[in-house]
């Protein structure tokens, strides 16, 4: 099947710039998804509009400029192994397979990472390895990630995913719960800075309960 782009979604690259989407990268990854095949065939028509659709399960496909401002916040970073919770429609992943030398995926939801598998496959996209599993725990076997990106909502910064990240690594997470806020962390050693980018929405990250 593989990448291409549209009209459609040339428009939806044009209004992600317009919004301060300015890494190229990002924006071409972005253009070439075929964002409609990561969403129920009811919402198809909805797919290069800029809004969170739902997919089931209670989960949802984020906002195209949520994805590209996490991404582009990764890309200003020398990421070449990065760790991503929530692997959900497998819709940031792919953004992230074209631009990620190796991606790691964990998704606690087992019907849900199964479709992702099957999309990328279909695109493919073959330099991502999936897990079902907790995202607050991470996934210490292959640790050290120079990235992290968490696209869910966490109530606090799991340590298991600070203590995964390479020095000098970085992670773009939401944190909160009725307030959330998108933060960037830097780790150097046992120092960690924060940066808050501003506030947004996002399902909740669950803790230790696979489906």
């Amino acid at each position: 099947m593989g990448l291409s782009t549209s009209g459609a979604a040339r428009k939806l690259g044009q209004i992600l710039r317009q919004a301060g989407i300015s890494n190229e990268q990002v924006l071409a990854a972005i253009e070439q998804t075929p964002r409609q095949l990561f969403m129920p065939e009811s919402l198809a028509h909805k797919a290069f509009e800029n809004t969170a659709l739902p997919i089931g399960n209670g989960q949802t496909i984020s906002q195209p400029l949520m994805v590209a401002t996490m991404t582009q916040l990764l890309m200003q970073h020398d990421c070449h192994r990065v760790l991503e919770v929530g692997t959900g429609s497998g819709y940031q992943t792919a953004i992230l397979a074209q631009l990620i030398d190796k991606v790691f995926s964990i998704e606690r939801i087992a019907q849900l990472q199964y479709q992702a598998k099957r999309r990328l496959r279909n695109l493919d996209l073959h330099n991502v390895a999936m897990r079902h599993g907790d995202g607050w725990e991470g996934w210490r076997s292959k640790a050290p990630f120079d990235g992290i990106i968490v696209t869910a909502a966490a109530t606090e910064v799991p340590r298991a995913l600070v203590e995964q990240l390479a020095d000098g690594g970085v992670m773009i997470i939401p944190v909160g719960s009725e307030q959330q806020t998108l933060t960037v962390l830097r780790r150097f050693g046992e120092q960690i800075e924060q940066q808050r980018i501003g506030d947004v929405r996002f399902v909740p990250l669950v803790k230790g309960e696979l489906l």
